[in-house]
């Protein structure tokens, strides 16, 4: 009987590789193409998580300066309507006690009988660093948060403006308004929920 060749076909080479060098290079090139999607996926997520809370804190920006916009720019023609859209915009004690907080504006408006024009100059969120275990978007513990669930979110902004009033029969003064607002956010409306005026 003749030997069999190892040429032909059918027959198994006992010292062949069970693996062959494209099986291993196509097995490798899969892994690494894997973790490249895996990978650029959760670059994009981030990348996304970033654009959405630039996009809040503009936002939250925007409605500090709007509202401050309203308040700096009071005359007294507008006084009434200008402390409605402001009572419209806040919530919690700052809200309840409206009246109270804002009532020394309006007495000064309209006993002056003065006409103001305001300018925004500075806005910027205020970061505090040292407590490390506040997320960000928290109250820090020391000022007063509103009650436990009313707001998902509540971001201190910082806003430099000023404004010139000009009484009847007076000259023009100059008020330079140094604000710290709390910007929460109630049900995806962004509201003042604290007006501080820092000196």
């Amino acid at each position: 009987m003749p030997e069999a060749d190892d040429d032909e076909p059918g027959v198994a080479d006992s010292h062949s590789p069970v693996f062959s060098r494209y099986g291993i290079v196509s097995t490798v090139l899969a892994v690494v193409s894997v973790v490249a999607v895996v990978l650029v996926g959760l670059i994009w997520k981030e990348h996304r998580s970033d654009v959405a809370e630039l996009r809040y804190r503009t936002d939250v920006m925007q409605t500090a300066a709007d509202w401050t916009g309203v308040l700096i720019n009071m005359n007294s023609g507008n006084v009434e309507a200008s402390l409605q859209k402001l009572h419209d915009g806040t919530v919690g004690e700052l809200n309840a006690d409206f009246e109270t907080s804002v009532a020394p504006y309006r007495d000064v408006v309209q006993t002056l009988q003065s006409r103001t024009t305001g300018q925004i100059q500075a806005v910027a969120l205020e970061s505090v660093h040292h407590d490390l275990d506040t997320a960000p978007g928290t109250a820090p513990p020391t000022k007063q948060a509103l009650p436990p669930g009313l707001a998902s979110r509540t971001d201190t902004v910082l806003v430099i403006a000023s404004s010139v009033s000009e009484n009847v029969g007076g000259t023009p003064q100059t008020v330079r308004w140094n604000l710290r607002l709390d910007v929460s956010d109630v049900d995806g409306k962004l509201l003042i929920s604290r007006l501080e005026s820092m000196r």
